[in-house]
């Protein structure tokens, strides 16, 4: 019986093309290339790839070593095997070693605490569970397959972009199984209304009412914790020719949360090209994207004509004039607040935390 361990001792460091014992063998006979490339019918340009290890030791040419050089076939077949199962294993190892590395950048542990990856601590396991997760080969291959998504606009300190890319693609993997139908840019700028009436109800309410009027419109809208060092409060992005519109509700609040879905559905009717768009935490970017929410949420001539006639710091006032134009009052104080009209410390009581499931 073999013993693995004893096996597993001899394992070459690099690997040896087959044309190794070719030379070898010609130098005994006392041939040159040009002269081997004759006898066995071949180009010497063929002759000199296999030899570099360029082109693979074929059945046909192992024959024909055999005749010309002496040994069987199978040494031939053997040497080459050998080699490329060589080559592959020390791929793997050099991918293993990128990868090992890769992973020390990505949140494993509050991925698994969301239920994203099964819960482990051996390494090799967590390269395989991302592997599967990320859907590649290698996890070298994630920024490539992800940076698509990462135009930032301006660079956050200490932003984790590997859990910004686990983040889009756990958003990427539930908005696929979403049923949604044709995308419908029209029917989505008409259903604002619809959009702006569901402010006043709970997440409880609003939730699936919010995400099955995004499904007739053609936009999967899924719910994605937010990772650490990631600070993204929303995404849209295109898959199957439909959008999928990702919101992290970061901030706890209901007034960001709908600043947020505004905000990317301002991209969705505006961007009349299939781009994707990430919105982080206080980024000061996409003006245009903002100002549009803005106004969805909020018309301007309402909000002017708040600010003019009315007295905008009066909390009784906020709630009344909110109520009258058909949004939660925490819209109004978003609004607000973002202007430096007020501030947070007085008001934060018509701003209350905001609690919503995933």
């Amino acid at each position: 019986m073999v013993n693995k361990k004893d096996n597993a001792k001899f394992m070459p460091a690099v690997a040896i093309p087959p044309g190794k014992t070719i030379r070898e063998n010609m130098k005994y006979l006392g041939m040159n290339q040009k002269e081997l490339a004759l006898r066995l019918g071949i180009t010497t340009k063929h002759l000199s790839n296999v030899i570099n290890g360029n082109d693979p030791i074929t059945y046909e040419t192992a024959l024909k070593l055999e005749t010309v050089l002496g040994p069987k076939a199978q040494f031939w077949m053997n040497l080459e095997t050998n080699y490329q199962l060589t080559k592959a294993r020390l791929k793997r190892e050099a991918d293993l070693e990128a990868d090992l590395e890769i992973l020390k950048g990505v949140p494993y542990k509050s991925m698994s605490d969301f239920g994203w990856v099964p819960a482990t601590d051996n390494r090799q396991e967590r390269i395989n569970n991302l592997r599967g997760f990320f859907g590649v080969a290698s996890l070298k291959a994630v920024p490539k397959t992800m940076n698509a998504m990462l135009r930032k606009h301006k660079q956050i300190k200490g932003i984790s972009d590997l859990g910004v890319m686990a983040w889009l693609r756990k958003a990427e993997i539930d908005g696929l199984v979403v049923k949604v139908k044709k995308f419908n840019r029209t029917k989505l700028k008409k259903y604002i209304p619809k959009f702006r009436e569901l402010t006043l109800k709970s997440p409880e309410e609003f939730l699936p009412k919010v995400q099955k009027l995004c499904a007739e419109c053609g936009v999967a809208l899924v719910l994605v914790p937010s990772l650490p060092k990631t600070y993204i409060c929303g995404a849209t992005f295109w898959r199957r020719d439909n959008p999928i519109l990702a919101l992290s509700v970061r901030g706890k609040r209901a007034d960001i949360f709908w600043f947020t879905f505004f905000h990317e559905l301002a991209h969705l009717i505006n961007h009349y090209r299939k781009i994707s768009c990430v919105s982080y935490e206080d980024n000061g970017y996409e003006d245009e994207a903002d100002e549009k929410a803005g106004g969805y949420l909020i018309p301007d001539g309402q909000y002017r004509k708040f600010i003019r006639e009315f007295d905008y710091k009066d909390k009784s006032v906020i709630r009344k004039y909110a109520y009258s134009i058909g949004i939660a009052p925490c819209i109004l104080v978003g609004r607000l607040l973002h202007d430096n009209l007020i501030d947070y410390a007085n008001y934060s009581d018509l701003r209350p935390p905001f609690e919503i499931g995933y």
